[in-house]
């Protein structure tokens, strides 16, 4: 510990140590889960396509100088479409776009859900209430029709429109699980004893609730980052984004309108869907994993089948291991 001139010994920032040991445990509990490995590595790796595409793939996405309908080839990995465009570049710089509007959408909701949720559970009242009653109205509205309306009646349909028309409308459902978290917590002990030491209620919100709910708090942001890319590509498929955009949900759409499946192009619609697909399936399994490592009921369970086991082999029954 290094001594300061005045002989009194220096003391480690608070906030640095818990900080530390967070980090440290959400990294074990991301390499001990195997559906937290994978969809990091998964995330990860679409995570470097969309900083560094111009690395992976050095075609322009949106020059039609070759030839149309080309096959797979090492100059073309996975062909070109009827305007002479190559796909791998396509897919690889529409990466780019998916992935800002799901980080974008899904940091956006889950702080509005957050915001609403934490705050209306614990400040009750009025609050509470008029908060309650503008969730309730969201959820029952369909979701997707209200998309398409917005989006429909929107200038534009660019990236920037989704992002506010999707985030503006789909907070609703997170809100509702916090708050219902954030209420078994509001008589905690450690609420009252902050309430008995004058503590403000925002400092109680921001520093003692929400730090309990991180877990359910990054599941949220999961979710609601899988939908974004689903709404959004859906959107851009049935020409409510901006054709011009280079995207996987714009990619299917000019697919679709050259009937690709039909004409001998398969992979013009099939590669789209399934970078879609997979990367909602990284969403999802980290997703899971999350809820896995949060939920205090699973861990006994594991404990126990893993405690089962071990004595199992140790007394040597090894048909009773499964």
């Amino acid at each position: 510990m290094a001594m300061p001139v005045s002989g009194v010994p220096s003391q480690t920032p608070a906030a640095q140590v818990p900080a530390g040991r967070a980090l440290a445990r959400v990294g074990r509990a991301i390499t001990s889960n195997r559906k937290a490995t994978v969809g990091s590595i998964l995330l990860a790796i679409f995570i470097l396509i969309a900083i560094f595409p111009y690395a992976i793939a050095h075609e322009s996405p949106i020059q039609d100088a070759y030839a149309p309908q080309l096959g797979i080839s090492t100059a073309h990995l996975l062909g070109t479409n009827h305007y002479g465009q190559d796909l791998f570049s396509q897919l690889v710089w529409g990466t780019r776009n998916v992935m800002i509007i799901a980080l974008v959408v899904g940091l956006a909701t889950t702080a509005i859900a957050v915001l609403v949720g934490v705050a209306a559970a614990y400040l009750g009242g009025l609050w509470d209430s008029s908060l309650s009653v503008l969730t309730d109205v969201l959820l029952v509205i369909p979701l997707f029709p209200l998309l398409i309306v917005i989006a429909a009646y929107a200038q534009g349909g660019t990236t920037l429109v989704l992002i506010a028309a999707i985030t503006l409308t789909s907070w609703s459902y997170t809100a509702r699980q916090l708050r219902s978290q954030a209420l078994t917590l509001r008589n905690r002990d450690f609420l009252e004893a902050a309430r008995v030491r004058g503590e403000r209620r925002l400092y109680i919100i921001v520093v003692e609730v929400i730090p309990t709910m991180i877990s359910l708090i990054v599941a949220s942001f999961l979710t609601n980052a899988l939908y974004a890319v689903l709404f959004a590509s859906s959107l851009q498929f049935i020409g409510l984004g901006d054709p011009n955009t280079v995207s996987w949900g714009t990619t299917l759409y000019w697919a679709q309108n050259n009937a690709a499946l039909q004409t001998g192009a398969p992979l013009w619609a099939i590669a789209p869907g399934a970078c879609i697909a997979v990367l909602g399936a990284a969403f999802a399994l980290l997703n899971y994993a999350f809820d896995e490592i949060g939920n205090p009921a699973l861990r006994p369970v594991r404990k126990i089948r893993q405690k089962r086991k071990a004595v199992q082999l140790a007394s040597g029954d090894v048909e009773g291991v499964q």
